[in-house]
């Protein structure tokens, strides 16, 4: 973490809201620490109107959870809490039980780089309900930022047909730790490379840019700064052309281009950070290329997305990379993955079977699913998948030959008996401890792209994309239903 306030204390167990630790309290003060619980992470809607998720974060995820304390400053921040009236807020007896916490609980998972849809559960903690309770902020925070990111990161790279990306989001993104983070989400979901040098170094990621308008400022004319930054970096001169004019820096770029090809050097190429970017990069192109300049990319910049993006590629602009920056690290559009994290059923150490627990809402969007969850991905001969099956774990995968709409009961799906079934959840913590490494980040990275080519073109699509069949198995729907149904039962009078 990048944060100037955890260098003297790295402990993140605060990394969490108020009444996380007001019910750890609770939970200690009734006898309750070893009930165990079963918790499940989904989201509910996809974002920016899409078809999907990159699912991203989980790595950061499992190093916070492995590595769970809470520090003895921690402790002594805590004791210094009131309550509404003066008295102290945590009792000293708790505070002596955290001092020696260690998060146990068993984490299951999707693996990071999957594509995965509203509903079905990505994360299942399973343990002591004070512990599993307590992690649910900073789960709930490192994952559905890294995977908005990761996702928004897809869809501009879609949209380039091919073009490489660059992230160049860190002086817009939320932060130091937002900004490391987006670069590492960008890059899983597809990004070449970052402008963030420090994300370059511990991520190992390709750090690219170019100069700022500041430079060419510096300097009594553009041609003067052109070759000035040609003398001191001949091999890595991309030439920022929109300072004053946009057609006279082109041709100051070419000038100094063919000067550097003299010299057994190349130019890289230009970036257009303003205006009309699709004219100007038809310019552009037509300018290096008289200028036997051929080699040299055309890269734009300014306030790009994925829309923006599709809209030039379809004018047939001359863009051969894009710098996106603002519009990807802050998530434009929808500005946050609505991630949840809910209790789904508690059994008393030793006992069977576990006792169900369920959320009900007037909305069913918002109706929780109860149950100990396992989501298996239904794949056709090639690979495609088809559809996905969220099931109890008393239940065998092989025996469902149809699945339920979870929000509403009259649509519903049926599965061939020969469609291949993989389960999505896999085990990555037992009682706290890792268990199963986690892959490279370039293996992250490779994962979301071949997910991403298994999924139908349609639920890929901008604008009203196929929706993605997730669905409830017939006996977990009904036990859903039945259990809505009594927890909304009430006498009349």
């Amino acid at each position: 973490m990048l944060a100037s306030f955890l260098r003297d204390d790295p402990s993140l167990a605060l990394a969490t809201d108020l009444y996380e630790l007001s019910m750890a309290q609770g939970f200690w003060n009734r006898g309750m620490t070893e009930l165990q619980a079963e918790f499940h992470m989904f989201y509910r809607q996809n974002p920016f109107g899409g078809g999907y998720v990159v699912w991203a974060g989980l790595e950061n995820l499992l190093e916070a959870l492995s590595g769970f304390r809470f520090s003895q400053g921690d402790l002594d921040y805590l004791s210094g809490l009131k309550t509404r009236v003066g008295g102290p807020l945590f009792e000293e007896k708790f505070l002596s039980h955290l001092e020696n916490f260690r998060f146990t609980c068993s984490v299951d998972a999707v693996p990071e780089g999957s594509v995965v849809f509203p509903n079905e559960p990505l994360v299942r903690v399973r343990g002591p309900i004070l512990e599993a309770q307590m992690v649910e902020t900073l789960l709930l925070s490192i994952v559905n930022y890294q995977s908005l990111i990761a996702t928004k990161a897809a869809r501009v790279v879609l949209a380039a047909q091919g073009d490489p990306v660059f992230e160049f989001g860190l002086r817009r993104a939320p932060g130091l730790d937002g900004g490391f983070s987006a670069s590492r989400a960008a890059y899983i979901g597809g990004c070449r490379g970052t402008s963030n040098v420090l994300a370059g170094k511990w991520l190992g990621i390709q750090v690219a840019g170019t100069f700022a308008h500041s430079w060419v400022m510096a300097f009594d004319t553009e041609g003067e700064a052109f070759d000035a930054f040609a003398s001191a970096m001949p091999d890595n001169c991309v030439f920022l052309v929109d300072t004053y004019d946009s057609l006279e820096g082109l041709r100051h770029a070419a000038r100094v281009g063919q000067q550097l090809k003299a010299q057994g050097h190349n130019l890289a190429g230009i970036r257009l950070d303003s205006g009309d970017l699709t004219y100007l990069s038809i310019q552009a192109r037509r300018v290096l290329d008289e200028a036997g300049l051929e080699d040299a990319f055309v890269m734009a910049s300014g306030d790009l997305d994925e829309w923006l993006i599709r809209s030039m590629k379809s004018q047939d602009a001359k863009v051969n990379a894009w710098g996106v920056g603002t519009r990807l690290v802050t998530g434009y559009g929808d500005p946050a993955l609505g991630g949840v994290y809910k209790l789904s059923a508690v059994k008393n150490a030793g006992e069977e079977p576990w006792r169900y627990k369920l959320k009900v809402s007037e909305q069913k969007l918002k109706t929780s699913i109860p149950g100990v969850l396992q989501v298996y991905r239904c794949s056709n001969g090639d690979g495609k998948f088809i559809a996905d099956a969220i099931l109890d774990d008393r239940e065998k995968p092989g025996e469902v030959s149809r699945i339920i709409d979870p929000n509403d009961n009259t649509k519903s799906r049926s599965i061939k008996s020969a469609v291949q079934r993989e389960p999505l959840l896999e085990r990555y913590l037992e009682n706290g401890t890792l268990v199963r490494k986690s892959p490279s980040l370039d293996e992250i990275r490779d994962r979301a792209a071949r997910q991403l080519e298994l999924l139908d073109a349609s639920h890929k699509r901008f604008e009203n994309p196929h929706i993605y069949p997730v669905g409830l198995s017939p006996r977990l729907n009904t036990l859903r239903d039945d259990m809505i149904a009594q927890a909304r039962a009430v006498d009349l009078i």
